[in-house]
C-alpha cells in the first residue's frame, strides 16, 4: 500500500515528537550518569592521566564502532539499529553501579579505576553504534527549510531538562556527601541513567521511521574518504572538525580535575560552573537557528570561531565561582550552541541522503582521531609537565587556546555554504539583533522555556 504524502507528513511530525520526548529521557541519563563518571573516576582514587584517558578513549572508541556499524544500514532497518544499541547501552550502567557499590564496601578498590575505565569503554562502543543509523533517520525526518529552527527547539527543550536534573543530582550528591554515603549516591543517580536510558529505548519503539533507499555504489572506504576530503567542502570541514577535536581535547578534560582537584569545589558548586554555560546557550538558541535558517550553517561557525579560542584561557583568571559562571560559562554557552547547531546541520546541507550514514561513521573517525591524540597530549602533560614559571595547569590551559586560534584561523576559511541563503549585510544584521530581534528572540525563548515545563509536565 502506497502512503500518501499527507499521511507521510503526519507520521514524521508524530516522529518528530517521539523524538523530542525520547530525548528528554536520553538527556536525563546525560544528567544522572554521563555527567558523573569523571567526578566518579575522582572519587575513587583515579590518576589523572586515567580521567584524560576517559575522554580519549571516548573519543576514540565511540567513532571506530559507528564506522563499523554505518553499513549495518544495508541489511537491518535504521530503527532496529538503533533499538538495539540502545538497548545494550542501557545494559552498561549496571557494572558501573557495581563500582560505586564495590568502592562503597571496600572490596578490590585498588582494581576499580581500572574497571571504570573498561566498563566505560564498552558503554561508549554501544552508545556510538545506534549514531550512523540515528543520525541518517532524523535527517529524513527533518525537512531543509526549517532544520535549524527544529533542532534548535530540540536542543533547548533537552538543554533545560539537562540543566535542571544535573544541577539537581549535583545537590543530591553533595548532601549524601555530608552523611557519608557518597557512593549511595552514586549508586541512586546511576540506576535513574540506567532507567531514563530504558524508557527512551521504549519511546524508540513508537517512532516512524522512513524508508530509505540505498542506491547501487553509494558505499565507499575510508581510504577514498581520507583521499577526497581535501577536494570536497565537505572533507575539509572534517578536516577541520578533527583538528578543532584535538585542539578542544586538549583541555576538556583537564576542566573536570581543575575544579574538583586543584580547587576542591563541591559537587554542586562545580555542576553549576559546568552547566552555567548550557543555561546561557538555551537564551539564544532559537536565535542561532533563525540566524543558521537565514543565513547560512558556514556564516554561524565563522562567527562563533571568534570566541571559542578564548575559553580554555578565561578558566584561569579566577578561581571566583561567581567569575567562572559569569565569563568562560557564559561565552562557552553562547558560542558553543550556535557551532554546533551549525557543525551539524553542515552535514545535511552537504551529504546527499543514502550516504548521510557512513559519512558521519567517517566524519567521526576523524574528530575521534583527534580528540585522541588531544586527550593523549594532555594526559602526558598533566603527568610529565615540569616547569616553575608557571603552574602546569595553566600552561595546559593557555596551549589549548593557541592551539584552537590556529585551527579556526587555518582552517574554517576553507570552507563554503553549500546552502541558497541570504546574503550578509554584517552592519544591517547587527543593527536589527540589537534593535529587533534579539529581544524578542530572548522573550521567546522565555516564553519557550515556560512551554517546556509545560510540555513535561503534561507528557
Amino acid at each position: 500500500m502506497v502512503e500518501k504524502k499527507s499521511d507521510i507528513q503526519e507520521l514524521k511530525h508524530k516522529a518528530r515528537r517521539y523524538s523530542i520526548k525520547e530525548g528528554i529521557f536520553a538527556t536525563a541519563k546525560g544528567a544522572f550518569g554521563d555527567s558523573f563518571i569523571s567526578p566518579l573516576a575522582i572519587q575513587i582514587n583515579s590518576s589523572n592521566s586515567l580521567i584524560f584517558l576517559l575522554s580519549s578513549i571516548s573519543g576514540l572508541l565511540g567513532p571506530l564502532s559507528q564506522m563499523f556499524s554505518s553499513r549495518l544500514i544495508e541489511k537491518y532497518s535504521r530503527k532496529k539499529i538503533v533499538m538495539k544499541s540502545v538497548f545494550l547501552e542501557t545494559l552498561m550502567w549496571l557494572p558501573l553501579i557495581a563500582v560505586a557499590v564495590l568502592f562503597y564496601f571496600g572490596i578490590v578498590k585498588n582494581f576499580l579505576p581500572l574497571a571504570l575505565f573498561l566498563t566505560f569503554s564498552f558503554y561508549v562502543i554501544f552508545a556510538n553504534i545506534s549514531g550512523p543509523a540515528w543520525f541518517s533517520w532524523m535527517g529524513d525526518l527533518v525537512d531543509e527549510e526549517y532544520r535549524g529552527r527544529w533542532f534548535a527547539k530540540r536542543n533547548l527543550i533537552h538543554g533545560f531538562v539537562a540543566v535542571v536534573l544535573a544541577i539537581s543530582a549535583a545537590f543530591f550528591l553533595d548532601f549524601f556527601e555530608t552523611k557519608n554515603l557518597l557512593m549511595a549516591g552514586y549508586v541512586i543517580l546511576f540506576s535513574l541513567a540506567f532507567i531514563s536510558r530504558f524508557i527512551s529505548w521504549r519511546i524508540f519503539k513508537k517512532q516512524y521511521e522512513p524508508k530509505i533507499k540505498l542506491e547501487k555504489g553509494y558505499y565507499f572506504s575510508f581510504s577514498e574518504f581520507l583521499f577526497m576530503a581535501p577536494k570536497t567542502n565537505f572533507g575539509k570541514f572534517a578536516i577541520f572538525r578533527a583538528f578543532l577535536g584535538f585542539a578542544c581535547a586538549v583541555t576538556e578534560p583537564l576542566l573536570a580535575i581543575y575544579l574538583l582537584r586543584y580547587l576542591d569545589f563541591q559537587y554542586k558548586q562545580y555542576m553549576i560552573v559546568i552547566y552555567a554555560g548550557t543555561i546561557f546557550s538555551l537564551l539564544v538558541m532559537s536565535l542561532w537557528g533563525k540566524f543558521a535558517d537565514r543565513y547560512g550553517n558556514y556564516r554561524t561557525m565563522k562567527l562563533t570561531a571568534f570566541f571559542i579560542p578564548l575559553i580554555p584561557v578565561l578558566w584561569i583568571f579566577s578561581s571566583s565561582p561567581m567569575y567562572m559562571i559569569f565569563v568562560p560559562s557564559v561565552i562557552s554557552g553562547i558560542a558553543w550552541a550556535g557551532f554546533n547547531l551549525a557543525a551539524s546541520n553542515f552535514i545535511y546541507d552537504n551529504v546527499r541522503q543514502e550516504k548521510r550514514g557512513i559519512v558521519v561513521a567517517y566524519y567521526n573517525v576523524l574528530v575521534g582521531i583527534g580528540v585522541f591524540l588531544g586527550a593523549g597530549l594532555g594526559a602526558i602533560l598533566i603527568k610529565y609537565l615540569e616547569i616553575t614559571f608557571i603552574e602546569p595547569v595553566f600552561f595546559i590551559f593557555i596551549l589549548g587556546t593557541v592551539l584552537r586560534i590556529l585551527v579556526m584561523v587555518f582552517g574554517i576559511s576553507h570552507l563554503k555554504e553549500k546552502r541558497k541563503i541570504k546574503k550578509f549585510n554584517q552592519k544591517h544584521y547587527l543593527r536589527n539583533l540589537i534593535l529587533k530581534d534579539a529581544k524578542p528572540a530572548l522573550i521567546e525563548e522565555v516564553h519557550q522555556i515556560m512551554a517546556i515545563k509545560k510540555y513535561i509536565w503534561e507528557n
